[in-house]
């Protein structure tokens, strides 16, 4: 596989539940606001919600 694309497959492969779960643990401040960006962090919106959609865990914002 090419180099640039196996290192970068993080991008791209996503993380289940667990993986989440296990990664927010490590946060020391368990109080902090959750947001979700789809611009790589330059903006970001609330999620109001957390749902299962087509067997997938989606968060979702809602203006």
């Amino acid at each position: 596989m090419d180099k640039v694309l196996k290192d970068e497959r993080w991008k791209v492969a996503g993380k289940t539940i667990r993986q989440l779960i296990v990664e927010l643990e490590t946060f020391e401040d368990k109080d902090l606001v959750v947001e979700i960006s789809a611009d790589g962090g330059v903006s970001g919106k609330s999620i109001s919600l957390v749902g299962k959609i087509d067997g997938k865990c989606m968060l979702i914002h809602i203006e």
